[in-house]
């Protein structure tokens, strides 16, 4: 079948299936945060931590929650991966280094999973299951949780409460991700992903040479690296490797467990603040950004500039011939959107084009649709600041959902605007300084800029993938990018519960459609847009200037 038709066909199927699912599992969520009853397993949990299920925080308590949650978590990820050489089920695998330990531990404690070693020579099987897999659990509910209690600070009533943070870290992870993740864990190993309790298994090549190849349980942890939009796989290849994306059916499958629930939460949001059509035009803005960044990739990946893409009919050094161009486009506009930074391609073989657009859609803030719970609070935080700068416009009131967007609200919002490209051009400029940095960097030029401008991009967005030609098994670059992936993804949710807490205090005034702008529409959905991409556009264009675009026009 023709790869462009086979593209299409695809990508009308991942469509479908979305529009089948948006409604009863974004319902289901909505019950999910909204109900007062618990499962008996959670019951249990709630009394071993000392939990009141009933008990409301404000947005200080839930803060200190999330923030004391993730230190304890790095905390123990850390110690796991230093003492994994002693522990059992090892298979000779050593301890981690101190630095690569805590690049390694923040990365999947802040959902981002960026690996700067070889999994299946690294990471035993015990770390990979106790510890990096749990927190690809953990980390999504989290993302989920805070999302949540920004909705409820919009609907609140004077209240200042946000629902229990370790309330709603349970019911994500039991009633959520763990019925997603145990799906989509099933398909891929009914299509032949690797799911075992050895360590691996010798063979002998054509040639007569015995090799060794890493196995484990490693379906099981596909499955929740995509659901969770975490990104980081069980081997280096990552979703490129036939163990774990073995057929064009898996790689579909992993597309629609990238976009599932961040697309179906913006059905949660419209039925928690009874206003389903606000939700629909949330999702109208994550989705013209999103088929926009694959109409570019597909299109540029597909040209036949040059001798060797004319010999090959496509761009395809880098991409996997069992998912061609579409699939491959497909993928990483879809991973880059969501803050998953997993990967079934080389970004950086890439056009220049392709590969900058992939950027850009981590450079907006990944809201299109952006990973699990962070894609919709960040689009939520950029749809108030859209009331506040449409109202000033045109003369009416800066009120989102009756709620005054005043002072202080709209000052919290732009430290959550500008927290992630601080981080990103600090961690750039810097980098791009020191003596030392072309010694990492297989390529110069525009090319070599844009891989370092991946990279902390990609930290500071909390997604995870990264540019091949790159090396940063350095201190500076494993100690620099771990702080840009735990500031990018602390000091954001700071910023957003406590806008939420802001919220929650004021009683909803009903509002007056003369003085308040609309919050849902046509016409604010594209005012949204615009303040989407305006926003990224005036921070990021000179960085782009430099490093994609002057290559794209080279």
């Amino acid at each position: 079948m023709n790869s462009t038709l086979a593209g299409v066909l695809t990508l009308v199927f991942i469509l479908l299936v979305l529009a089948a699912v948006y409604i009863p599992l974004g319902d289901y969520m909505a019950r999910v945060y909204s109900s007062t009853k618990d499962l008996a397993v959670e019951r249990v949990l709630y009394r071993v931590g000392g939990v009141d299920p009933r008990s409301g925080q404000t947005w200080r308590g839930y803060a200190l929650s999330v923030v004391g949650f993730s230190a304890a978590s790095l905390l123990v990820l850390y110690a796991l991966q230093r003492l994994q050489g002693v522990l059992p089920w090892s298979d000779g695998k050593p301890g981690m280094s101190p630095t690569v330990a805590f690049n390694t531990a923040i990365s999947f404690v802040a959902n981002t999973n960026w690996q700067s070693y070889t999994p299946e020579s690294t990471i035993s099987n015990l770390t990979q299951m106790l510890g990096l897999a749990v927190q690809n659990f953990l980390s999504a509910a989290v993302g989920m949780a805070v999302a949540v209690a920004l909705v409820r600070g919009i609907i609140a009533r004077k209240t200042g409460h946000l629902g229990n943070f370790w309330v709603d870290l349970v019911r994500g992870t039991i009633r959520i991700l763990l019925p997603l993740a145990a799906i989509v864990a099933t398909i891929f190993v009914l299509q032949g992903a690797v799911q075992s309790w050895r360590t691996g298994f010798d063979f002998t090549m054509l040639d007569g040479t015995n090799r060794h190849a890493p196995v484990g349980p490693f379906a099981s942890q596909e499955a929740i690296k995509l659901v969770g939009t975490n990104g980081g796989g069980t081997y280096g290849a990552n979703s490129a490797h036939p163990f774990s994306n073995p057929t064009p059916l898996t790689n579909v499958v992993q597309i629609l467990a990238i976009l599932i629930i961040p697309v179906c939460l913006t059905r949660t949001y419209g039925t928690l603040v009874g206003d389903r059509k606000q939700g629909l035009t949330l999702l109208g803005v994550m989705a013209a950004i999103w088929g926009a960044m694959l109409a570019i990739v597909w299109t540029f990946e597909s040209r036949t500039d040059g001798l060797a893409t004319r010999a090959a009919g496509a761009a395809l050094e880098g991409k996997e011939l069992r998912f061609d161009v579409p699939g491959s486009a497909l993928f990483a506009v879809s991973t880059t959107g969501t803050s998953t930074g997993a990967v079934n391609a080389a970004h950086d073989s890439f056009s220049a084009a392709g590969g900058g657009a992939l950027i850009w859609n981590m450079l907006l803030g990944e809201v299109a649709p952006g990973g699990v719970g962070s894609g919709l609070y960040g689009l939520l935080v950029l749809a108030i600041i859209t009331v506040f700068v449409g109202g000033l416009l045109v003369g009416r009131s800066p009120e989102f959902r009756g709620k005054r967007i005043g002072q202080h609200e709209i000052t919290l919002a732009a430290l959550y605007v500008l927290v992630m490209p601080a981080l990103v051009l600090l961690g750039v400029s810097i980098t791009v300084l020191l003596s030392s940095t072309t010694g990492f960097l297989s390529n110069d030029g525009p090319h070599g800029f844009s891989e370092i401008l991946y990279a902390y991009a990609s930290a500071a967005n909390n997604n995870g993938s990264a540019f091949g030609g790159i090396t940063v098994t350095s201190d500076w670059f494993q100690i620099s990018l771990g702080l840009a992936m735990l500031f990018g993804r602390l000091l954001p949710i700071v910023v957003v519960l406590a806008l939420a807490g802001r919220l929650a205090a004021q009683s909803p005034k009903e509002t007056d459609p003369a003085t308040a702008l609309p919050s849902r529409g046509i016409l604010y959905g594209a005012l949204l847009l615009g303040t989407t991409l305006l926003v990224a556009g005036l921070t990021f264009f000179p960085a782009m200037a430099l490093g994609p675009i002057a290559e794209a026009l080279s």
